[in-house]
This record gives C-alpha cells, structure tokens and sequence, in this order.
C-alpha cells in the first residue's frame, strides 16, 4: 500500500495514477493531520509526501513517520517545490523530487522501491 500526501488535488491525481501504475494500491489524504491520523493505525510501504500542506505540517508529519516503530519500513518520498526545505529534510527521506514531478519518473521510482517490498506473512 502507498500513502499521497497532497493538498492539491489534480497532483494529488497524477501522483496516484503514477504510483498505482508502478502496482500499489494507494490511498489519499489532503492533510497532514488526516495523514497523521491515517498513519496511526495503518503501516504503508510507501509515503508519497508534499512539505506543504494543512494541518500538521508536512516536515512534522515526516519527522512523526520516523519515531513510530511500525513505520520504521516505510519509504518516503519527498515531493515539494521548496528546494532549501527538501534540502533540510533529505536525510529523513528516502528520495526528493522536486516540484514539478514528471509522472513517468515517479512510476519508476516507485516501482524501483517496490522491488524491495517483502509482503508482510500475515497478509
């Protein structure tokens, strides 16, 4: 499972599309305080986070992310147009894109990290 966190909604599509191609199934949340909520209870393989978004701010949400112990497999990818911002959070993330992400080379990053995943043995 993959995790959009995106305020704006048409790149909130263009992410989702990008990474159900790359074969997550995905869900959304245009906060970070929805996310944050969503994030307690389930564990997704992948984040795809903007830094800028209501609610919990999205450095938080990712500074959250890395103390929970049943998020410690999650990979985060940081996708944001605030490029000192992105600098200051790279070694808390697994990769940084920059705003604006080109569709086919999230599809692909995506799909790189996918190759790690091991499916959890009770699923």
């Amino acid at each position: 499972m993959a995790l959009i966190v995106e305020d704006d909604v048409a790149q909130a599509n263009i992410f989702r599309r990008a990474v159900e191609l790359a074969g997550y199934v995905v869900e959304y949340c245009h906060t970070g305080t929805a996310a944050k909520e969503f994030l307690t209870t389930h564990a997704p393989y992948l984040v795809v986070l903007d830094l800028h978004i209501p609610g919990v701010p999205g450095a938080e949400l990712l500074t959250y992310l890395r103390q929970q112990p049943h998020l410690q497999a999650t990979r985060v990818i940081l996708a944001t147009a605030d490029p000192r911002l992105a600098e200051m959070l790279e070694d808390q993330s697994d990769l940084v894109l920059l705003k604006p992400v080109s569709f086919v080379q999230l599809r692909s990053l995506a799909e790189r990290l996918r190759a790690f995943w091991v499916e959890p043995e009770d699923a």
